[in-house]
């Protein structure tokens, strides 16, 4: 009977399908071998890119193909020898080291020119990726060998597929890793894929930079800061600041995104500088074109770079004050907002550069957004109310400044119609300019600040009573305010009222007890206080707890004319 030879596709297919086993079975015992590691690793890194090259092309018409069988024949040929390396090290049945570390070497050599033949075969269209099978995503918890086959097949479509192919590898990349941050470590460990993306950043298609920039932009995101040591030295910082320079919208503020959390390092922030970066960073800033959030981004960039000593002086001889002053203007609340941190951060400690703001009207600037007139955001408001007290309370002639703009008044307004946050903030800014200097403190008095801190003597929040009263405190040493707060008999009965030891709700007793000291130095106060039917809190106060501050002012009360005065409304 004659033997009818089987057809050349049904051939080809069969020792497609042979070397695809083969392979996999190989990466299989590879993960079991104790000794050589390192080698064996670069083996599996080949055997695995070279698993997914096969995979991919596996159609009907593979067999057609004469130059893909005659590599084929080579590759099996070349898995059979690894077989047999692996079967010695993992018995520990070879003969010598050197001897193996040396057979070891040409079995890499030998898959990496099967890697090299296979992309070159797809790269110049002798073989055409097949469509049809695509490797499923493994579930949440799967191995580690599941993970870094899916990834090498991820790393074969972004090396071998066209520009659909690619972006639809470079999504599902960003989608597992998002899913489970398990996976940044085997594309760290699968070098060739960060490489891949660094050299996609430059890539003249839109979508595969932007997709691009997001995957290392997620990639830096993640706490292990090795990752981002990975990134720097495959040259991302370079290629991310072509992109700021000349990529998409998107892909712009993709880069921005990731600049700003390499340069968290300074080591990094010295790489941007070197490639040009900051100028490029300062022409966003500087184009009126710039959408908000590229500026923002940029200016978080800069924030960072400010850090270094030697970039900050070239921002500031470029020019970038006067630029970024004029940036707080804009109705863009990302802008507005990025633009007036950005001048605190550059003028934090650095006398010469605060100056420069002032003298450039960067303070008059601020102030016309807390100017209720306007409609800026509440972020807004809070940035410049920090920004303020960062620039100007270490100063007494900007404090000064600060006050001849109406300040006080602004946030006074906000103490009493503000939104909580806003409300909060501006407390926390009046008690801090309080203790700048005895002008800040009468002027905070002229401007009705006593009653609306009389009120925050009751607020449910401990900080807020303690900061109230301790301002409080501050500015009745001042003989014009003391005069203005006796005034109101209320007042006085008040602070008496919460100084009572049975009540607990008053963690700031100290301060009020140092309120009516300074109050006793006035005859109407002293008057007030005696007369008040909640004098005896004084009393009870330095007797039941260990006070030094209320025994003080019972000796002041207890003197001369003002004793019998006392003895009567303490005893009755």
């Amino acid at each position: 009977m004659e033997t009818t030879s089987p057809e050349p596709s049904t051939a080809g297919n069969s020792i497609l399908r042979r070397a695809i086993d083969s392979i996999s079975s190989l990466i299989s015992i590879s993960h079991s071998i104790r000794v050589f590691a390192g080698k064996w690793q670069l083996i599996r890194s080949n055997l695995e890119e070279l698993h997914s090259a096969l995979i991919a092309s596996e159609n009907p018409d593979s067999g057609e193909n004469p130059s893909l069988s005659g590599t084929l024949r080579s590759l099996l040929n070349t898995a059979d020898e690894c077989r047999d390396l692996a079967r010695r090290c993992a018995d520990v049945s070879y003969s010598g080291k050197l001897l193996m570390q040396s057979d070891l070497d040409v079995t890499l050599v030998k898959l990496n020119h099967h890697v090299k033949k296979l992309d070159e075969m797809y790269n110049t269209g002798i073989l055409i990726r097949s469509h049809a099978l695509v490797v499923s995503k493994p579930c949440l918890g799967a191995s580690k060998e599941d993970m870094r086959f899916y990834i090498r097949d991820l790393l074969t479509r972004m090396k071998i597929g066209d520009v659909g192919m690619k972006k639809m590898a470079l999504i599902n990349l960003h989608e597992v890793v998002v899913e489970d941050d398990k996976y940044v470590k085997v594309i760290v460990e699968i070098g060739d894929v960060v490489h891949l993306l660094i050299e996609f950043l430059g890539s003249y298609e839109v979508v595969i930079q932007e997709e691009s920039v997001k995957m290392v932009s997620l990639i830096a995101g993640f706490g292990d800061s090795s990752y981002k040591g990975v990134l720097v030295g495959a040259g991302v910082v370079g290629n991310l600041v072509k992109v700021l320079e000349r990529g998409s919208e998107v892909g712009k503020i993709g880069a921005a995104r990731c600049l700003m959390k390499l340069t968290e390092n300074s080591d990094n922030a010295w790489l941007v500088s070197a490639h040009g970066g900051v100028n490029v960073l300062l022409k966003i800033c500087a184009n009126v074109d710039s959408k908000g959030d590229l500026v923002g981004l940029s200016c978080g960039v800069l924030r960072n770079l400010v850090g270094v000593e030697e970039i900050k002086r070239f921002i500031v001889e470029d020019g970038a004050v006067s630029t970024f002053i004029g940036l707080v203007r804009s109705k863009d609340e990302a802008i507005q907002v990025s633009s007036i941190e950005f001048i605190q951060n550059i003028a934090f400690r650095d006398e010469l550069v605060r100056q420069m703001v002032v003298r450039e009207g960067g303070v008059g600037v601020m102030l016309l957004v807390l100017d209720p007139k306007f409609s800026y955001s509440s972020k807004s408001k809070e940035v410049v109310m920090r920004a303020l007290e960062n620039l100007c309370f270490s100063s007494s002639t900007c404090v000064s400044t600060l006050i001849s703009y109406g300040f006080v008044d602004q946030l006074l307004y906000y103490i009493r119609k503000g939104e909580v946050s806003v409300q909060e903030l501006a407390l926390k800014v009046a008690f801090r300019l309080c203790g700048t200097s005895e002008e800040a403190k009468k002027a905070l008095g002229d401007a009705g600040f006593m009653p609306e801190l009389v009120k925050f003597l009751n607020a449910k929040s401990f900080e807020v009573r303690e900061m109230a009263a301790e301002a409080l405190s501050g500015m009745v040493k001042v003989p014009k305010n003391r005069k203005k707060f006796v005034q109101d008999d209320q007042n006085i009965s008040l602070i008496l009222q919460l100084i009572d030891p049975v009540d607990g709700n008053s963690g700031s007793k100290k301060f009020l007890i140092s309120t009516l000291m300074s109050l006793t130095n006035c005859n109407t106060g002293r008057k007030k206080i005696v007369s008040s039917s909640y004098a005896k809190n004084i009393e009870r106060l330095s007797e039941n707890e260990v006070c030094s501050d209320a025994k003080r002012l019972v000796r002041k009360l207890s003197t001369n004319r003002f004793l019998s005065m006392l003895n009567g409304i303490w005893h009755s």
